[in-house]
């Protein structure tokens, strides 16, 4: 398997909710199918927001709800102040800041946010990983 994340899906209970959360961040939805998906175009790779009934139909599970599942999405910045700003523009959008920015025990500048379903999000100045031209995190 080549080392690769193609797309990230996340299962959403109200999709029209997510996908006027993800555009009041300035995202354009790239595609949408239906009223059960809807994907946007980031760096590299791919979000779609999936109803979360038919992503557990499609996947062959039950359906659970916990926006915390271990796991947390990133968006790494250029700038503290950056940071501030893309967590503001989160609360504007109907987000719920978890964690005001802080400095972080290594080296960098972070806070968090949860989305309308509850998924945490990062946002992060990190020295260690700067970013390209085009907004693509690198190891340091």
């Amino acid at each position: 398997m080549e080392q690769r994340i193609s797309l990230i899906t996340l299962g959403v209970a109200d999709l029209a909710q997510a996908r006027r959360f993800y555009e009041g961040l300035g995202w354009q939805a790239g595609m949408a199918v239906g009223d059960e998906v809807v994907f946007f175009q980031l760096n590299g790779l791919i979000l779609s927001l999936y109803s979360l009934t038919a992503l557990a139909r499609d996947a062959g599970v039950t359906e659970t709800s916990s926006g915390f599942a271990g796991i947390t999405l990133a968006h790494n910045v250029r700038d503290e102040a950056e940071v501030d700003a893309v967590l503001s523009e989160a609360e504007r959008a109907g987000g719920r800041i978890v964690k005001p920015a802080s400095r972080a025990e290594w080296g960098g500048y972070s806070g968090y946010f949860a989305d309308p379903d509850g998924y945490l999000w990062e946002v992060a100045h990190n020295p260690g990983f700067p970013l390209d031209t085009e907004g693509n995190a690198r190891l340091g």
